[in-house]
């Protein structure tokens, strides 16, 4: 399966270069596969990865990682007390790399919300009953998302953004708006893969792997449900902001191994995802758009 995606800063199409394709191939079109998948998903098995992904052993993946996906480390630091010649002593500290002060904008205009992660998009006017994530077969239901009677109602029908992030990509991620934090839980579940090719034949992944829920009070764009979503070999989802207000663009937390996705659901007709991201949703692509930059608008 190739995996398309709308470049917006290129304005063009491109075919996303997968990190493991053979293996997520392997893993989900497979009858030893999903043997293998159904341990793999497993808490534990993410941990002791993301335990190995810490280790000095695994500074050896960062070079080749580095060539085969051509990333260039101008935009981002080393690591503190790394050096020019090791900027990170493990590959999780590479994966969980900041950006250099002021290397991406975040955009101040007060009806505009900026990207809260740097990954693919898609987005829905309204979560609505009869939504399906844009590969076919499962309805993606606030219900079934937030699972949590309290705050189910209050995003029923709402706005929805999904951005996904790659291994390749920044893998921090930001606050949309100036705001409070209003509650937070876990939700236990599974580490199955986010990409598109774990999604064709597992729909149900969003609503199954494990989510860390925010909700949020924001000064613009009213409450906002922030969901971050474990996945296949995620060692831990950190939150690194612990104070009860917050600012637009702040940093929220970060994802250390493994590809995963953010989700922001609002209110009924508080906002809307951009034309652009809502025109490529409609085609089954996604939109790479950079932190900071636009992605939904106010009423």
């Amino acid at each position: 399966m190739m995996i398309q995606f709308f470049n917006r800063e290129k304005g063009s199409v491109e075919v996303e270069k997968v990190y493991g394709d053979g293996a997520i191939e392997w893993l989900y079109n497979s009858f030893m596969g999903r043997m293998f998948c159904n341990l793999l998903i497993k808490r534990f098995i993410s941990k002791w990865y993301g335990y190995y992904q810490n280790t000095r052993w695994s500074h050896r993946k960062i070079t080749p990682f580095l060539s085969t996906f051509q990333i260039s480390l101008s935009e981002y630091l080393p690591e503190d007390g790394g050096t020019v010649e090791t900027p990170y002593s493990s590959f999780n500290s590479f994966f969980s790399r900041r950006f250099k002060p002021d290397i991406r904008k975040i955009s101040d205009v007060e009806g505009e919300m900026p990207a809260f992660a740097e990954g693919r998009y898609f987005g829905h006017r309204e979560l609505a009953a009869d939504l399906t994530i844009p590969v076919k077969g499962e309805f993606l239901t606030v219900t079934r998302l937030l699972a949590d009677e309290r705050w189910t109602p209050l995003f029923a029908g709402g706005p929805v953004l999904i951005a996904r992030l790659c291994p390749v990509d920044y893998h921090r991620f930001h606050f949309p708006d100036d705001g409070r934090f209003m509650d937070h839980y876990r939700i236990p579940g599974q580490f199955h893969s986010v990409n598109p090719l774990a999604l064709k034949k597992k729909p149900d992944i969003f609503i199954t792997n494990e989510r860390h829920v925010t909700i949020l009070d924001t000064v613009h764009f009213g409450k906002l449900a922030y969901i971050e979503v474990g996945a296949l070999c995620v060692g831990k989802i950190v939150q690194t902001f612990a104070q009860k207000y917050f600012r637009r663009g702040e940093e929220k937390g970060y994802f250390l191994f493994g590809a995963s996705t953010v989700i922001v659901v609002g209110q009924k007709g508080r906002w809307f995802p951009t034309h652009d991201i809502l025109e490529n949703t409609e085609k089954g692509l996604e939109t790479l758009v950079k932190l900071g930059a636009r992605v939904a608008v106010k009423n």
